[in-house]
């Protein structure tokens, strides 16, 4: 059995290429229309995969869904992931510079948790998706 998330973004050909950037996920496959949408693209993460597209003209990022809502902007006031994807990876330390350095929102420098026996940090991307990237530290 395996999970993989499916998320929506406004502009899919840029959250494909901010994400291979900055996350190093590689594009495995990609579909678009007629006018270049992203109607369904996969990104490899190690072992995992996410798919991605843009649904329809009228989605709305959760970036933009707090500019427009007061609701959803009191609702990220949290430093956590909210409706999110966890992705392990071999070194967060390294990740998380990556992530910076790619204009990633930092939402939480790297730190051990040691009663779970990992390291993470927690990132936004530009559309307002929300990431925490993990190493076992067993």
């Amino acid at each position: 059995m395996a999970v993989i998330p499916m998320l929506s973004y406004e502009d899919g050909a840029a959250a494909i290429d901010w994400l291979t950037g900055a996350f190093g996920f590689r594009e495995q496959l990609r579909f678009q229309d007629d006018d270049g949408t992203v109607t369904h693209a996969e990104l490899e993460t190690g072992s995992g995969i996410v798919m991605l597209a843009t649904p329809s003209p009228d989605y709305v990022s959760p970036k933009r869904l707090r500019e427009l809502s007061s609701d959803a902007r009191k609702m990220a006031e949290v430093p956590y992931v909210i409706d999110g994807v966890l992705v392990e990876v071999d070194d967060v330390d390294a990740h998380f510079a990556r992530a910076r350095e790619a204009g990633a929102t930092i939402l939480s420098e790297p730190e051990d948790v040691p009663d779970v026996g990992v390291r993470h940090y927690r990132v936004e991307d530009p559309e307002g998706h929300r990431w925490m990237f993990s190493q076992d530290l067993s």
